[in-house]
């Protein structure tokens, strides 16, 4: 692993998982909007030892991706991995939302990871190898109220990530696609992602750090996993929509609208990302430090599976070789 893209790199699980892969000695390039987010976020990149390279690139702008895919092969060299991670959201009731806020959160949240995958495939296939990481949500999965068009664009991202997937195994592609299904995460979205809803939005507890979610990116990318849950939340709501979406629909109407908001009010003058950054907020962490929880377990036996398995083999025999002593 030696070149690792980043979209959405400039706040929040983008900018947490530049300095994970910089961690382990991969040169970053790191795409979003806003110039001056980005070069702070190269800096901080730079001082653990490695090449930063910051692209300003809206990622809804297919040929602006191709182009910042040809910088990134010219100037960092081929690309390993490349992680799909930028997105916008609306809290809303559908029917307050606009045809063309609706339009803009599809572009970037879905067509921005086809888009990505588009730019990075280019590349990959050439050379037969590579890693496309495409950040999921466990929305994914199970819809919520009040973020209709975050996850629809999500339900999309996971269904032409099966088609290509199958594509890629037809072609014997041994270029890797891996998702990862996220929980609720201490990001800025929360502060300026645009809402109409009474109060200003919040993460549905419980709430993982951006950090937990970088480690879960990594782990997809060096292992060839096909999916990977992180935290126990993300299994449950998968798994429980499986077996009762009908049950969970009614549920989530009745305490979602609630679990979505906080007080004080939103003030009519918050400003938010949609259709441009917001300058000064691009930090990793959100405004949930107080109670957001920086481990997982359940991430971590999911990452260790082959360890707990033969665990539990090796205990299994020795209190079988116990029993037959007696």
């Amino acid at each position: 692993m030696h070149t690792v893209v980043i979209t959405g790199a400039s706040a929040g699980v983008g900018r947490a998982t530049a300095l994970e892969f910089a961690r382990m000695g991969a040169n970053v390039a790191l795409l979003a909007r806003d110039a001056d987010a980005l070069a702070a976020a190269a800096e901080d990149v730079r001082k653990l030892g490695v090449r930063a390279l910051p692209i300003p690139v809206d990622v809804s702008d297919a040929k602006a991706m191709d182009r910042a895919a040809e910088q990134v092969e010219n100037e960092l060299g081929p690309i390993d991995v490349w992680v799909n991670n930028a997105m916008l959201t609306v809290f809303s009731p559908f029917s307050k939302l606009t045809p063309e806020e609706f339009a803009r959160v599809t572009e970037v949240t879905y067509l921005g990871q086809v888009y990505g995958t588009m730019a990075a495939l280019r590349h990959m296939r050439r050379r037969d190898r590579g890693t496309i990481v495409q950040v999921g949500s466990a929305l994914a999965y199970r819809a919520i109220p009040l973020q209709s068009a975050y996850c629809g664009a999500k339900h999309g991202v996971r269904g032409f990530t099966d088609s290509l997937r199958s594509e890629l195994m037809h072609d014997r592609s041994r270029v890797h696609v891996t998702m990862v299904q996220m929980p609720a995460l201490n990001t800025p979205q929360f502060d300026w992602a645009m809402s109409h809803v009474a109060y200003a939005p919040q993460p549905v507890p419980p709430i993982f750090q951006p950090e937990v979610a970088a480690r879960a990116i990594v782990w997809a990318a060096l292992h060839r996993r096909r999916e990977l849950y992180v935290g126990m939340p993300s299994i449950k709501a998968i798994v429980a929509n499986k077996f009762f979406p009908g049950l969970l629909d009614r549920y989530l109407a009745r305490t979602n609208y609630r679990a979505q908001q906080r007080k004080p009010l939103a003030p009519a003058t918050r400003v938010n990302n949609l259709w441009r950054p917001v300058p000064g907020l691009h930090g990793t962490h959100g405004s949930f430090d107080g109670c957001a929880q920086d481990t997982s377990a359940a991430l971590w036996a999911s990452t260790h599976r082959a360890a707990i398995a033969g665990a539990g083999l090796a205990a299994g025999a020795l209190l079988w070789a116990l029993l037959k002593k007696r």
